[in-house]
This record gives C-alpha cells, structure tokens and sequence, in this order.
C-alpha cells in the first residue's frame, strides 16, 4: 500500500472533473432509454419534462424497459386534481411481488458475494439464493405468517439477512430490520411501534476484528415485544424455549432440506413491503411504511437509468441492515447485477483499505460510500489506484451528506480518473434519491449531476417562489411511485402529511437547503432544521465544512446556529488532527475569503471527537440540543453518545466565563 497525502489535483468548485465518452455514452442504458421513448439525442432536460408532465407513460416505459415482472393493469396513473401528491395513484390494478423480481435470473449467475473484514469472499447463485429464500420461507409461513404480518431483524449484513428479507417479502409479509450495533432501547424504540410477529436475530457478528454475540441482545427485545408469537436464531440456540410472549427456536430445527424455490404471492402495487425508521436522534424515529410497487420502480428506474447497471455488474454499497440504502442496494438483484455484502467495519484496524480491496477481488462495479469514508482514506494517505486493480469499477456513489470539492479530489486523484463520482441525496421517506447521478452528463466538482426522472425537484424560497442559482427549500410538486403510503400506527396519514406536507399544501418539502445550478447541476448544503440563519441569512452548514476541513489541522468539525436574543450566533466546534492543534485566526481568515464574512463564526471551540449517528452523518440537532440543555431522547442512534458530553462541557464553561 502506498501511503502519501493526496494534493496533486486542484479544485475549484464547479470544475468538471469527468466527462462521458461520446461512444460509451451511446451504448449506456439512459441513451437506450431515451431512443425507445422517442428522445434519441435530445437533451437531459427534454427528457426530465417529459418524465414529470407524463407520469402514467414515463412509469409505464420503466416498467416495459426495465423488465418488472407482474401484471401492470390497464391504468397506469390516476390523477387526484384535488390532491395531486397525496391522492393520486399508479398503478392502481397492478400486481406484483418484490421478492419474485429481485430473485429472477439464469439459475448459474451469481447473486450475492458474502465478504468479511478478512477479505474472504463466498459466491451464492441465484438458484442457491433462490433455495435458501424457499427455506426460509417455509419456515416463517411454518410459523403462520401472513400477508401484513410485520417480520422483524437484527441482522448483520450477509447473506442471511437478505435470504430472510426475501423471504418475508416473498409471502407479501412486511420487512422492517435493525443493525446488530443497535442497543436494546434502540431497537425496541423501532420494533416496539410496529408490533412483529415474528423476530429473526443473528447468532452474532464481527466488528473489528472482534465477533459479538446476539442472542442475549434478541432475547431482551422479544421479551418486550407484546404480541410476538417467535424468535428465530439463526445460526445458532438458545437455552430459553420462550422470552416474553413468544416462543424461541434456532433455525435449523424450523428449516427443510428441499432445493426448492419459493411460491410468489403478487399482490397489488401498493401492498407495504418494508417499515424504515428515520435516524430520531432527537426523538423517537418515524416508522415509514413503503409500498412494494413503488419501491421496485423507483430503484430499478435509478439503478438502470441514472447508475447504468446492467446484467452481470456487481454492486458493493457499505451499509448496514437498518439504513435505506440495504433496500437500495439489493434492488440491484432485479436490473441482473449481483450484490456484494460486507460483514464488518468500513474501515479495520488491520486492514483500513478492505472495502477498496474488496471492489478489486469481487470486480465490483459500483461502489457506494459516505463523504467520511473518503475523508478518512484521504487522510490514511491510502491511494487505490497505486495498489489495487479497479478497472471494471465504472462509479462510486456517496450518500449520507454532501460532498466537498477535496472528495472529489481524492477520488479523481487517488482513486481513478475514469469513472463516476455520483453524489446522490434523497431520503429514507423515498427510498430513493431526489438527485442523483447521470452517465451522459459530465461530474462537476462539488455537485450533483442532475434531478431524478420522474420527480419534479425545485427549490423554493422564503416566498415559496421557485428560485436558481442560489439556495432554497428542496421540494418536490408532482407525486412519484416511491412516496410512502403513511407512517405506521396511530394517526399514521395524518403524521406523513403534517411532516412533508404542512409548508405548503401538496408540495412536498424535504427539510434539505439546496442550489439548482443554471446548467442543472445541484448543490445539498444541510437540513434546513439545521441551517445557520445568523442575522437572517440562511447558510448551510456544508459551506461551513467545506472550508473548515481543508483548514491545516482540522481532522472534523461540528456546526450549529446558537439562538443569541432574537438572532443566532455560528458556533464552530473543531477537532484537531493528533498533536496538532487549529490556528482559529486562520480558520475565520479562510471562511471570510473562501466564503464570506457571514460564514465566520462568533464562537470556535476545540472538542476531542464530533457525534455521529449509525448512518454516518453528523448530528448537529443533537449537539445543539446538548448545548442548550435539553435531554438526547434517542442516544441509542448515535456511534458513541458519550461524544454528546464534551459539548455538554463546553457550554457550562462558556456559561462560567
């Protein structure tokens, strides 16, 4: 491994840093797409009109394209004009069953990839999976599971939890699932709203280096659960035959030994297929219910068109199971790719460039990652493409918070220049992207290549008055197959629409402050429940980091607005690089010049580590509310919730001083 700092590429935000090759870009699949609906040659935007003023053909040509298998009824869209974003439907006739298109496919291609942190990597067929699915959904039907019935998991990211995802799917069962690194509490804040008949918990996992034990983790959840009839073990037993109400079994002495495939239950388009939770860090999480239809179209469209996945890619997305981009990632399965899961931690101690290693010896295609990830391997000074053979890897996605021009940078310069670096941003409330990438489009340095097909993103204002080429409220005005059908239990439709709807009705706010670019590129700055507003002016915090984070010295920071009388004050926290120490005149010095005077902050503190939550991203809203006294409801989401405590500190200092 060649280990030296990353500085031979310079950016400007805005530079284009790849650019589609003219033939290449001929035979992807959007320009198919594009001359099979009579758009051969035309421009993104012509297509992107067509795909939000049609709705009903634009779904119907993904469909058709993309090979859904069911049967898609006569009607495509229904338009409600009275509430078009919470009344209108499509395909109201249709009927399909998600599990049964992700598990087609030639019996001999390879479905799944099992990777550890040591590297190993064991191959699963797709008639293997499709075994193994079959068992699994015996075993559960065994177990009197029913179409509706919720099938809950704290399971690692393997090849087992996806057979038992199928499985649940594939019986029109509804899926919902946690990560193993969850606590108690964090589990029951989400398994407890949503009542699981049946819980299926991993005998354990590895996590650096180390293997961790569930069973006494799946045992202290099914005790709490009223009403859950079963906990299954998998790979593995337990002593105790009942925890609560339900009873206990180790899978092995549920599961048949016939090679059979799994029978598919279709039913209508928008029958629920999963539950996914928000992060909560400061409440308790939202229980989305998404739609088995809507779920399908929506990745197979974004898949296929935008990330130009194609039979016989293979996908390699670090995630975990209770994060959206595990259902993201596996609908790979249904465009002819293979999925690649990762049992471990991004980034082991012993061998901090596995993930790079892994998309060399599973020659993946796609690769998805976060904007930390990239940081820390900049940093680490790891250069893949000086190690390690990457040339069937065609992009890298990143999700979870923005990228900055030094992401872009270490990819282009460390990693390889020939691909796609697609920053995508949407939402667990979509399961799916509002921005994504584009293969016929070039890679800006700091931005998003474009808006989704079939989504009509625009950014909004103070007045609500469409704006481009400076910041607004990222919205969306026509309705979409991915929308959520509600939040689970009590109340549930009235809490969807009171979240996404209550700006504006039937104009669906996302709480992301973003820049429509005049040439259509898009640039996420932060959650608006976070943007700073120091003397009324909104910034996002990634502005602040961008600059921050090149600054000499900073290994991480924190942003917050800081309510001061009736204005708000920008409260910077740093974390200096190991024996360093942050140079706070130069700080201010470069966001005065690289951003503005409104970027500087009133205050700047130096703090051993920045909170995170199990999805990678930052919690500001957690930090402020630590500074202002008031109790984190949901520190079970967060990596190390006693990070919260130095900031706790710092403010009675502050208070004191």
């Amino acid at each position: 491994m060649t280990i030296s700092p990353v500085k031979d590429v310079a950016v400007d935000t805005g530079k284009v840093m790849w650019s589609p090759d003219p033939a290449e870009a001929a035979e992807s699949n959007l320009a198919r797409f594009m001359a099979a609906t009579g758009f051969p040659g035309a421009a993104y935007d012509e297509l992107h009109a067509w795909s939000v003023a049609e709705p009903g053909e634009f779904w119907s040509a993904v469909w058709e394209f993309t090979g859904v298998v069911g049967d898609r009824g006569a009607t495509a869209f229904v338009r409600d004009q009275d509430a078009p974003m919470t009344g209108s439907r499509f395909f109201p006739d249709a009927t399909l069953n998600l599990a049964e298109n992700l598990l087609q496919g030639p019996a001999d291609a390879v479905a799944v990839l099992q990777a550890d942190e040591t590297g190993a990597v064991t191959e699963v067929t797709r008639d293997e999976l499709r075994i193994r699915v079959g068992r699994a959904q015996r075993m559960l039907a065994g177990l009197g599971v029913q179409p509706g019935d919720r099938v809950a998991g704290i399971l690692p990211n393997t090849v087992d939890a996806l057979t038992h995802t199928l499985a649940a799917l594939s019986l029109g069962a509804i899926w919902t699932s946690c990560a193993p690194e969850f606590g108690v509490q964090g589990v029951l804040d989400r398994f407890g709203q949503v009542d699981p008949a049946v819980l299926v918990v991993s005998a354990g996992y590895v996590y650096n280096g180390r293997r961790h034990s569930l069973v006494d983790k799946g045992l202290k959840v099914g005790a709490a659960l009223p009403g859950l009839r079963h906990v299954v073990i998998l790979g593995g037993t337990s002593s105790a035959s009942t925890t609560g109400t339900a009873r206990v079994h180790g899978a092995a002495d549920l599961t048949d030994e016939l090679e059979t495939a799994p029978q598919f239950r279709r039913l209508p388009f928008d029958h629920p297929a999963y539950i996914v939770y928000t992060s909560g860090t400061t409440g308790l999480p939202k229980s989305i219910v998404h739609r088995a239809g809507g779920v399908l179209l929506n990745t197979v469209k974004e898949h296929v068109l935008h990330g130009d996945v194609r039979p016989g890619d293979r996908m390699l997305y670090f995630t975990n199971t209770a994060w959206m981009m595990y259902h993201w990632s596996i609908a790979a399965l249904a465009c002819g790719a293979s999925v690649v899961l990762y049992d471990g931690a991004a980034i082991p101690k012993d061998d901090p460039a596995v993930l790079f290693r892994l998309v060399q010896d599973t020659r993946a295609t796609h690769f998805g990652t976060s904007p930390k990830y990239l940081a820390t391997q900049d940093k680490l000074g790891i250069r893949p493409q000086d190690t390690f053979q990457l040339e069937r890897l065609r992009m890298i996605c990143s999700a979870g918070a923005p990228l900055t021009d030094d992401h872009f940078a270490y990819v282009y310069g460390a990693v390889k220049q020939d691909l796609i670096l697609a920053s995508i941003s949407g939402g667990t409330e979509i399961l799916g992207c509002f921005v994504l990438g584009n293969p016929l489009l070039p890679v800006r340095s700091g931005e998003i290549q474009c808006k989704g097909l079939g989504l009509a993103v625009a950014t909004l204002d103070d007045r609500q008055v469409p704006v481009i080429g400076r910041p607004g409220d990222l919205v969306c005005t026509e309705p979409f197959p991915s929308m959520p059908l509600r939040f689970w239990g009590e109340d549930g439709w009235e809490r969807y629409v009171g979240t996404y709807f209550a700006t504006k009705p039937e104009v669906w706010y996302h709480g992301d402050l973003a820049e429509i670019r005049p040439h259509g590129g898009v640039v996420v700055s932060g959650r608006t429940d976070t943007t700073l507003k120091p003397g009324g002016v909104r910034i996002g915090t990634s502005e602040i980091y961008r600059v921050v984070e090149t600054t000499p010295g900073v290994a991480d920071s924190v942003v917050v607005g800081f309510p001061v009388e009736d204005d708000m004050e920008i409260w910077l926290f740093v974390v200096p690089e190991a024996g360093r120490s942050v140079d706070y005149a130069e700080v201010r010095h470069r966001l005065r010049t690289q951003a503005s005077p409104r970027h500087v902050p009133a205050r700047i503190f130096t703090v051993p580590a920045v909170p995170y939550n199990l999805a990678g991203k930052k919690v500001e809203a957690a930090v402020l509310q630590t500074l202002l006294g008031k109790e984190i409801k949901n520190r079970e989401s967060l990596v190390d919730a006693g990070d919260l405590e130095h900031y706790r500190l710092e403010m009675l200092t502050e208070v004191v001083a």
